[in-house]
């Protein structure tokens, strides 16, 4: 692994990593993995074990923190979602002009946000995503939220402080600003992942108290090229070390397909 960073169009320099197959063998492509909300490149952990497994199974991995994540530039307060998907620009223009070959995205939760939304052009440069977990409805997954996890963070006071204050508490630990709540009333990423083609596959625990499984599914049955993954009994982020080395199998396996239907 090779620590580096990346820098986005805006100035801001990202904390990323670059697993490599190994010496001699040809990569069969790269991926891109793209965490979620209050976490960092590592997402717990799970990036780098699926980073590790598909770098034995030949291909080469870039993991990046968000702005405002983990080592990145940015404050936690001025993420945006128009900020991520700058973020993921250039993440994928590194792949691009570093890495030649098939590209493939790994998105993990609120990382299918700014995924989901730049598929219009990155659509073009995939053979393949796959979704953990994905924030497809930023209305009922934030804004008005029918989990457990959303009906916690974003309550009638919590949302109180937001416009007062012009910031809330994710979890107690995270603060998010009120330039990113309202862009999530104009955005729609699950209509933009939808009405894409670019070949897919979603992996979702199918007790998800953060997450709407039921939405996840339904989104995968309208997109033309989608494939979907229960984890039976697990709660968001594959709660267990044997959930999490499902998705992690079940990803690796797909990709694998992928990279050689695309050579």
């Amino acid at each position: 692994m090779d620590k580096i960073q990346l820098a986005s169009v805006d100035g801001l320099v990202l904390d990323a990593a670059v697993h490599r197959v190994p010496m001699g063998r040809r990569p069969a492509g790269t991926v891109i993995q793209a965490h979620g909300i209050n976490t960092d490149k590592d997402e717990g952990g799970m990036f780098i074990r699926l980073a590790e497994a598909l770098a034995e199974s030949g291909f080469t991995v870039i993991r990046f923190s968000f702005r405002g994540h983990g080592a990145s530039d940015g404050a936690q307060r001025g993420i945006t979602i128009a900020g991520e998907m700058l973020d993921l620009e250039a993440a994928v223009d590194f792949a691009v002009r570093e890495h030649p070959g098939p590209l493939f995205m790994v998105a993990a939760s609120f990382g299918a946000v700014a995924t989901s939304l730049s598929l219009p052009w990155l659509g073009e440069h995939l053979s393949g995503v796959v979704l953990w977990n994905p924030v497809l409805d930023l209305r009922r997954t934030f804004l008005e939220p029918e989990l457990p996890w959303g009906i916690e963070n974003f309550s009638e006071s919590a949302q109180d402080r937001l416009h007062d204050e012009g910031s809330l508490m994710l979890d107690g630990e995270f603060e998010l600003g009120r330039v990113l709540f309202a862009e999530m009333r104009c955005h729609q990423p699950g209509e933009s992942f939808t009405a894409d083609s670019t070949p897919a596959i979603i992996i979702h625990g199918d007790r998800d108290s953060y997450v709407s499984y039921a939405i996840a599914r339904e989104a995968a049955q309208k997109h033309p090229r989608c494939g979907f993954h229960s984890i039976h009994g697990s709660d968001h982020g594959f709660d267990s070390r044997e959930r999490e080395d499902e998705a992690i199998k079940v990803s690796v396996g797909w990709l694998a397909d992928r990279a050689g239907s695309s050579t």
